[in-house]
């Protein structure tokens, strides 16, 4: 029994779904997401989506669950929009970006150029006496995820001084250093 997958899904107002045989569509304020799907059956009842699995199968279980995620996740970006702040900590760490590029400094010899895909939106905070931010929005989940994950690959944070690309929030288990 997958629990997520019975979940049923609201659609806000000024949130329209098309429901295609292979893919499902879903249209917002903020923009359009497509996922196409197998082996579930997606159903609309007033503004109610439901989806239904066919048999008992562990792979069909599995993809009912995943798809729920999947279009509940859409119709949330679609509408509201997903955000993602990233934290950089390290003497002289920065971040600035010129429209879609992101100029990272990380104690390299080099700085890093990364061209941010055009639905994600990116803004760096940068305030004295603080840690610089970069914040990543967008309508698309996992291209925000994606975005972010990418960012924090060129430092993650080591363990004995907490000093990399962090999520701002994020726990870093710190180690003791050499014991005399």
């Amino acid at each position: 029994m997958s629990r997520i997958g019975n979940n049923p899904i609201s659609v806000p107002e000024g949130v329209t779904v098309d429901i295609q045989p292979t893919h499902i569509s879903v249209k917002g304020k903020l923009g359009e997401l497509i996922q196409e799907y197998s082996e579930v059956e997606i159903k609309m009842e007033e503004n109610t989506l439901t989806v239904s699995r066919s048999s008992n199968v562990k792979s069909i279980k599995a993809k009912h669950g995943l798809y729920r995620a999947l279009i509940f996740n859409m119709i949330e970006g679609v509408s509201k929009g997903f955000t993602k702040e990233l934290e950089l900590v390290g003497v002289g760490y920065r971040a600035s970006n010129q429209g879609q590029k992101l100029d990272l400094a990380l104690g390299f010899s080099h700085n890093i150029l990364l061209d941010i895909a055009p639905e994600v939106k990116v803004e760096t905070i940068s305030e004295k006496g603080k840690n610089p931010i970069i914040k990543l929005s967008s309508f698309d989940k996992q291209l925000v995820g994606y975005v972010a994950a990418k960012i924090r690959s060129f430092r993650r944070p080591e363990p004995y001084k907490g000093k990399g690309v962090k999520f701002v929030g994020e726990q870093i288990r710190r180690k003791a250093g050499k014991s005399a």
